[in-house]
């Protein structure tokens, strides 16, 4: 099995995806816009991918946080608010917050279930800083570790309730980036002791079974290596530190905060420690390269994406997303009353 996600360039398999995938049996995949046409589309295509690799429990990825993060789009498909709007009801009401993330959850996760998809990257446990880059902006889920965290973990517990897992990210933490990881390379100056409160939500929820990095160069850490390529940074402080033992991807290693072809940088962060290389925009000469580049998955990978398929469970039969929206909106109407 080739240790990669990889995207896939259409609304449909092409002849050369598809004898590729075949050969190369990577881990799963992940869906774009250019993915995402009308529902039957998407499940015939999700559909053809499970056909393909002759298993019902694929990783069948999608970035679909809500906000600006959607893949998924109306009118074919609702619309989903951003994390901030959870942030501003806990200031209020933490217990109506966290119930409220977990009904928005569920609602979305059952209409990634009604297509195929089985796996969320969401959500993100960074914490933003004064100053930083507005990559997280309105997505992040607030300030503080235990609100962070909680409303973390009521989103994973909506999703399982649809049988979608999700990935917390981005391991070791993003809020301080001052630019956008998909342009160039942040430089983070904090100390350990301050890197410390960016840890905390991703050590309450470890026990995820799905995490990813970010390719932020932490000084503190390691100043020649971002989190991605470093194994001071994947050891000591992913795996040690946060205690993470989850399967670990890479964010997209086609971002320009790192440098070196796509194989060379699948190989770097493999040999770093990161079990899973995610690679996003279905270019084949890179898939290929990857898969030539950086073998099979490791053995302790493997083992990880088992833990990873016993955790995507079945969908449910029935559908009450309209349902689970008014209570969401019910209790989300708490906020804008009070202004």
């Amino acid at each position: 099995m080739t240790p990669a996600i990889f995207g896939i360039s259409g609304l449909a398999l092409t002849d050369e995806e598809r004898a590729f995938f075949t050969e190369a049996d990577p881990v799963g995949y992940i869906l774009f816009g250019r993915n995402c046409g009308t529902r039957s589309q998407l499940r015939a295509l999700t559909d053809d991918l499970r056909t393909l690799h002759g298993r019902d429990k694929l990783f069948i990825g999608i970035d679909q946080e809500g906000g600006r993060v959607a893949r998924m789009k109306p009118p074919e498909w609702s619309a989903f608010p951003p994390g901030a709007v959870f942030d501003r009801l806990y200031r209020i009401a933490p217990a109506s917050a966290i119930e409220a993330a977990r009904l928005n959850a569920h609602a979305l996760a059952l209409e990634l279930a009604e297509v195929g998809i089985t796996v969320d990257f969401h959500p993100p446990l960074d914490l933003p800083q004064p100053g930083a880059h507005d990559v997280i902006g309105d997505r992040a889920l607030g300030h503080e570790p235990m609100q962070v965290a909680a409303l973390g973990r009521a989103i994973l517990d909506g999703f399982a309730k649809a049988g979608v897992l999700g990935c917390i990210k981005h391991m070791p933490g993003h809020g301080r980036s001052v630019v956008d990881t998909h342009k160039e390379m942040p430089t983070v100056t904090a100390s350990d002791e301050e890197l410390a409160h960016d840890l905390a939500p991703f050590i309450r929820l470890n026990r995820t079974p799905l995490g990813m990095t970010g390719h932020l160069l932490f000084t503190a850490w390691d100043a020649e290596r971002p989190s991605t390529l470093s194994p001071i940074i994947i050891q000591d402080i992913i795996r040690g530190r946060i205690g993470f033992d989850g399967l670990l991807l890479t964010d997209d290693i086609d971002m320009e905060a790192l440098a070196g072809s796509i194989p060379e940088r699948a190989e770097k962060a493999l040999a770093a420690g990161c079990d899973v290389v995610l690679n996003c925009w279905a270019k084949m000469g890179d898939m290929t390269g990857i898969a030539e580049r950086c073998g099979a998955m490791s053995a302790s990978g493997l083992q990880r994406l088992e833990r990873v398929h016993d955790a995507i469970g079945e969908p449910p039969d029935s559908l009450d997303r309209d349902e689970l929206i008014a209570k969401r909106d019910a209790l989300l109407s708490i906020a804008e009353d009070a202004g």
